[in-house]
């Protein structure tokens, strides 16, 4: 009779956590799918599996758009700081205005490649693609300065730089 209860509750168990287990191994091939098409997979993987709205993605334009909107959200906190640099370094203010307004245009493009991902990935993927213009412009702009401020922008936008490789990915991943 004990047994019957314990295998009565090891199926009951295995039902209700059959869906979870589904869904997250779909997840894991939807990320492997866009860390793939980018070429540090180690850092696309664990990004992508720590970012909750991607390791719950239920199709790979799921997935794909996660990894956009991480993007989107990553290219924001950046324009942030930098306006914030800019208002407490006036000596730098125009390297970081600049800065920022790199930061802006690549939310923006990204934005756009959200909007067009289910239309036209490959509109979408060139829109992801151009921000590395942005990225030399940070650079450029910030890029030989020695203060902590601008160190960390050039933190932050090596990272941004990692995380529009794997938004290229995504768009890649959708467009097949």
């Amino acid at each position: 009779m004990a047994s019957s209860s314990y295998c009565f509750g090891l199926v009951l168990s295995l039902a209700v956590l059959l869906p979870f287990l589904l869904i997250s191994a779909s997840a894991t091939n939807y990320i492997d799918a866009i860390c793939q098409r980018v070429t540090d997979k180690a850092f696309c993987a664990k990004t992508l599996n720590a970012y909750p709205a991607a390791a719950s993605a239920t199709s790979q334009f799921q997935a794909a758009v996660a990894t956009l909107n991480l993007a989107i959200s990553y290219a924001d906190k950046c324009a942030g700081f930098s306006g914030n640099a800019a208002k407490e370094n006036p000596n730098l203010k125009t390297q970081f205005a600049a800065s920022q307004d790199a930061f802006v245009t690549i939310s923006k493009s990204v934005k756009s490649a959200a909007s067009e991902l289910k239309v036209s990935p490959d509109t979408a993927n060139y829109d992801v693609m151009v921000c590395s213009d942005s990225i030399a412009v940070v650079k450029n702009s910030v890029g030989k300065n020695l203060d902590n401020a601008s160190k960390t922008v050039m933190t932050m936008t090596l990272m941004m730089e990692k995380l529009l490789a794997i938004a290229v990915g995504a768009t890649v991943a959708v467009g097949g």
